[in-house]
């Protein structure tokens, strides 16, 4: 695991070591342990590595037999033994023993058609010497980060936007679509970044960078088979998905340091952790986060699968104070307006690990996005039937299936708001976004916290539900409705902001790499065979999963109701206890400076959230001033004072050419 950077200039020869060296100063968390550089005439590359697999030898960047071909890389390629025996068949010569080095060969004999070989995580850059062309590729899943700026016949990427924002021929200036794309649905859509001029290039695509310029194709796409085979049983498919998962987890424990794993206490998690402590390591050690507020606490069906599984366990204790006093930092690391604050744990629980002294750990991130694990999935379905007859009565109670705790609080009014919720927009059943379409309009309604000029700049619901169905595969239009909604929540939801916001930046953050067995892509094409009814059975959510959890792991574990994963929000930054910067950004004096946010209507906010201490804002606002905040600090962080510190440059530098 690394963090990668790099230049290619093809108008002028520019002076790239030290740029290089204030580059990998910057992002130095993703990998203190060593650096190097390469130059020539055209590019430079560099790498901060968090040293993993050959500890030894396998420092970066890393090169083929006659130095034509250079690699850096971010991430893991997890099948890299089999590839690297066939290549050794095929002739090529090793000088390490890391998973980087089967890149460089692997694109000698095939260019970027390699992708298709990789089993990984990873954003990548080889440049070829001979061809003058630069190759940028990332994972399937869009598990580690890659971004560019292209401009004028210069190029620069790097695994975080704060590296590129060190060249100071580099704009740092507000996306103001993207912007309005993260107050809608939590994150930027497709390539787009909350900067101007900065991209990321999506998951399961590389590009390639010439002289004649750039050129950006899939080399993977996700797509659901709908084959739905009766004469087989749901036994033969728990069976293959059972082998597939421990595969997937097996080859995730290839490392030369130890590997820990993320105890939340739900079936995903507690389901991969069994499969390890069963058959692969029987001192693991499991890690888990839990809070003083009851309402998003598990730490009881934590410790039920610790007692199960009797693993060697640490946790840590997440109060309201801790997520303001690290907020600020976690923007930092994400690089993006939050509408919750959910980060701020994570990023808590990867200082525990690597305080344990690991920089690995398994999580169990993806399950509910590939087996329908969701409340939106359950919504649609029950929507869908209720649309059949929108005056039935009867109907619309199956949302008490769903949020019986809703339905059963004093006079009934709570489940009457509710059902009046669920019943907008219940017509538009022909809608490709008919799934997230309420969840996306009511948090759209966020944007009018902004000054009026920037919300036209931001577009409005018509315009975003363009955009996004405009860019959904053809074949999206052969699939069945639940297949559409899980597509939909992995393509904005999973990849733009669990994977990112919630995983690699905070655990990064921390130089730690999490490792996603569900997220193996045999187990993601398989999954999007699986008949529908399989991923969601009836009103049962991750069906197949369960079945494959039976007789695993504890009964409890796997029939409690699904709790999303979430924090406590506004009272972490208002109130006596608040953080000075809180303060001092909300303040009207902050709000009118940094010109995004109509300063009356932030005012009444946190007026009536400092009244009422948070506890009886709604949803919406409790996202509204987390929303508000963070944006803030992202101007503050990386428009108005960048950086904020002075950049510590890495020492013995490893230099190659």
């Amino acid at each position: 695991m690394c963090g990668i950077a790099g230049i290619v200039n093809f108008k002028s020869r520019e002076d790239s070591p030290p740029l290089l060296r204030r580059m990998l100063g910057i992002i130095r968390h993703r990998g203190p342990d060593a650096f190097g550089i390469y130059t020539d005439e055209t590019a430079g590359l560099a790498s901060t590595r968090l040293s993993i697999i050959d500890l030894n030898t396998g420092d970066q960047p890393i090169h083929n037999e006659d130095k034509s071909v250079w690699v850096v890389l971010n991430g893991e390629i997890f099948n890299y033994p089999e590839l690297r025996a066939s290549l050794e068949v095929r002739g090529h010569r090793f000088y390490t023993k890391s998973d980087t080095e089967v890149l460089v060969h692997l694109y000698e004999e095939a260019g970027p058609r390699m992708l298709e070989e990789l089993n990984g995580q990873f954003g990548l850059a080889i440049w070829d010497v001979k061809k003058q062309s630069l190759l940028l590729a990332r994972d399937r899943m869009g598990i580690r980060p890659l971004f560019y700026h292209l401009d004028k016949g210069r190029l620069l990427f790097a695994s975080e936007i704060k590296a590129l924002f060190v060249h100071p021929d580099i704009p740092r200036k507000m996306n103001l679509q993207a912007l309005g794309d993260i107050f809608t649905c939590w994150a930027p859509l497709g390539s787009e970044t909350p900067f101007e001029g900065v991209f990321q290039i999506p998951p399961g695509h590389y590009a390639v960078y010439s002289k004649e310029g750039m050129e950006c194709k899939p080399y993977w796409n996700l797509d659901f088979q709908e084959t739905d085979p009766w004469e087989r049983p749901v036994s033969d498919w728990a069976e293959e998905l059972s082998d597939l998962l421990l595969d997937a987890t097996r080859i995730r424990l290839r490392a030369d340091v130890p590997v820990g794993a993320y105890l939340s206490g739900g079936l995903d998690s507690t389901l991969i952790t069994t499969m390890v402590k069963r058959n692969f390591n029987n001192e693991l050690c499991t890690f888990s986060v839990g809070f003083s507020d009851d309402r998003f606490d598990e730490a009881r069906f934590q410790q039920r699968a610790v007692d199960s599984l009797q693993t060697n366990h640490r946790s840590i204790h997440c109060t309201e104070d801790d997520i303001g006093a690290v907020f600020r930092d976690v923007i930092w690391h994400a690089e993006t307006p939050l509408l919750r604050t959910g980060p701020a744990p994570l990023f808590m629980l990867s200082g525990l690990v690597r305080n344990e002294d690991f920089k690995v750990v398994l999580t169990g991130e993806g399950a509910d996005e590939l087996f329908a694990g969701y409340n939106i999935f359950k919504e649609d379905k029950v929507r869908r039937f209720w649309a059949r007859m929108p005056d039935s009565t009867l109907r619309p109670r199956l949302l008490e299936r769903l949020y019986p705790y809703v339905f059963s609080q004093g006079n009934g009014k709570a489940g009457a708001f509710l059902q009046g919720f669920f019943k907008k927009s219940l017509s538009h059943v022909d809608s490709p976004a008919y799934s997230h379409l309420l969840r996306w309009e009511n948090t759209s309604r966020l944007k009018s916290f902004f000054r009026p000029e920037l919300q036209q700049g931001m577009g409005g619901m018509d315009d975003f539900v363009e955009r996004f169905t405009t860019a959904l595969p053809q074949r999206s239009k052969e699939w069945g409705n639940i297949s559409k909604a899980q597509y939909t929540e992995i393509a904005i939801f999973l990849t733009n902001y669990l994977l990112s916001s919630q995983g690699d930046r905070m655990a990064m953050g921390h130089s730690v790499e999490g490792r996603f067995p569900y997220l193996d892509h045999r187990v993601v094409e398989f999954a999007a065979r699986v008949p529908a009814r399989y991923r969601m059975n009836g009103l049962t959510e991750k069906f197949l999963l369960k079945q494959v959890a039976t007789n695993l792991i504890p009964p409890e574990l796997i029939k409690r109701p699904k709790q999303p994963y979430r924090a406590p929000i506004s009272n972490c930054f208002l109130g006596p206890t608040a953080p000075d910067y809180a303060d001092d950004l909300l303040s009207e004096r902050a709000i009118k400076a940094k010109g995004y946010f109509d300063a009356k209507k932030v005012s009444r906010l946190l007026e009536k959230s400092r009244k009422q201490e948070g506890d009886l804002l709604s949803e919406r606002e409790n996202m509204a001033v987390v929303g508000i905040l963070s944006t803030q600090l992202i101007d503050e962080l990386f428009l108005r004072d960048f950086p904020p510190s002075p950049i510590k440059e890495p020492e013995n530098v490893k230099i190659c050419s």
